[in-house]
């Protein structure tokens, strides 16, 4: 008869003896925990491979009374998380960044009242450990529902309204858009138009704010048109903006979306870019280096943006207060400006 035997599975124990460490710092490496060397991080990870170690989810889940999860909220329409491809640059960097770290990302949408409703349930029964809170509006009653529960969370942007009260990654909106206009104006162009996002965005505020500062004496009001951060506002808003000044030689639009509607627009009315009207735009997430003519814009480091937002996330939830993480952009010049 034929013998079967069954190998022990290896433990964390296994683990930090074979990387010649503690048991505890083995814990802080699968947690996450930020307060461990680069070497011995490395001798960890690479024990983990030679044992084959996997971690126990349901086990460690009992353990701390954690789900081990973390959540992805985008606060805006559904169809925009595949619309919009700075929302899928910041899921897969978040994705990535967890699963580093063997946890789970939950992907959550509150764009209508229901869907809030129903996302505040859901974490509010412990289903996540905390949540990135993606694209928030001042506006959405959601984040004062989620800071109530006491949910730990952490705001893509500056969180309007609650600075100060939660955690925070975003680059810097003010300075980014003074380095773009002051690019514009250093090419020559005078009659430079804005095509500004939202104002109850941080994007859409902050990123004005630069323009308007940078154009000093020259800033118009009424060289200013909002959008939503979409092509087709950006289309509206330069149709617009052309009515009341046929003379604008330069725009420059809050998000790559908006700029490549503004393009539409352009076209539409017999106008050459940049032959006739410069467009710059912001974000860098694909959409500019792909479209014709290639975009000038303003780069923001996504997989950085997406990283330091679970490892802010992590902290919080361990009891760290508040901090705020301010990201430089890159001024990326293309074709189109």
């Amino acid at each position: 008869m034929e013998r079967t035997t069954s190998r022990r599975k290896p433990t964390i124990r296994d683990v930090a003896e074979a990387a010649g460490v503690s048991y505890g710092t083995v814990s802080r490496v699968l947690n996450g925990g930020r307060w461990v060397s680069p070497q011995a991080r490395e001798a960890v990870e690479s024990a983990i491979v030679a044992t084959g170690y996997r971690t126990n989810h349901a086990a460690r889940s009992l353990a701390t009374g954690r789900a081990n999860s973390l959540a992805f909220l985008l606060t805006e329409e559904q169809h925009l998380l595949f619309a919009d491809p700075t929302f899928a640059l910041l899921l897969r960097g978040a994705a990535e960044a967890l699963s580093q770290r063997a946890m789970t990302l939950v992907l959550l949408v509150a764009g209508t009242p229901r869907e809030r409703e129903s996302v505040e349930h859901y974490v509010s029964a412990g289903h996540v450990d905390g949540v990135m809170l993606i694209s928030s509006h001042e506006s959405d009653p959601l984040l004062d529902r989620l800071l109530a529960a006491g949910i730990p969370t952490v705001s893509c942007g500056a969180p309007l309204g609650h600075q100060g009260e939660l955690s925070s990654v975003s680059v810097d909106e003010t300075a980014s858009a003074k380095e773009m206009t002051r690019h514009l104006r250093d090419r020559g162009y005078r009659r430079i138009a804005m095509i500004a996002g939202p104002p109850d965005t941080p994007g859409g505020r902050f990123r004005l704010v630069g323009f308007r500062e940078e154009m000093g004496s020259d800033y118009d009001d009424s060289m200013v048109e909002v959008g939503d951060y979409g092509m087709e506002s950006g289309a509206a808003a330069m149709s617009k903006l052309l009515a009341r000044h046929p003379d604008i030689d330069a725009v420059f639009a809050a998000s790559d979306l908006m700029a490549a509607g503004a393009v539409q627009g352009l076209r539409r009315a017999g106008r050459r870019v940049p032959e006739d009207v410069a467009v710059a735009g912001f974000d860098d997430s694909g959409l500019a280096e792909s479209h014709e003519p290639p975009l000038t814009t303003m780069r923001q480091p996504w997989d950085r943006i997406s990283e330091e937002m679970v490892a802010l996330l992590l902290e919080v939830i361990a009891g760290a207060p508040p901090r705020t993480i301010v990201l430089p952009t890159t001024l990326v010049v293309r074709d189109s400006a």
